[in-house]
């Protein structure tokens, strides 16, 4: 298993996650202030992986993700968990849709 210097170990096929911060300040220049709603991130970098998806067969399969990957994911899919003050994500490798 892969992980960084976070103290969370993912289990089977999972991914830790942390998530990019969404844009404050629009195209044309507008500051978006801190009491607007803001759209959940969709976007993350990978932190850590866990041990690997196993099959009915017993076959691990490798994750198409890797550490330090930058990455689009489902909106409402990732669990969100808080460690050492900092938030993460938590998501099945399904839920990434493409790496950036």
């Amino acid at each position: 298993m892969a992980s960084s210097k976070v103290n969370v170990k993912p289990l089977g096929g999972k991914v830790l996650v942390k998530p990019l911060e969404a844009e404050e300040v629009t195209e044309s220049g507008l500051i978006i202030p801190d009491t607007a709603d803001k759209e959940k991130p969709q976007q993350g970098k990978v932190v850590a992986l866990g041990t690997g998806r196993i099959t009915e067969d017993g076959k691990k399969i490798p994750f198409n993700v890797k550490i330090g990957d930058t990455v689009v994911f489902k909106k409402y899919s990732p669990d969100e968990i808080e460690v050492d003050g900092e938030d993460y994500l938590i998501m099945d490798e399904a839920d990434i849709l493409a790496v950036m």
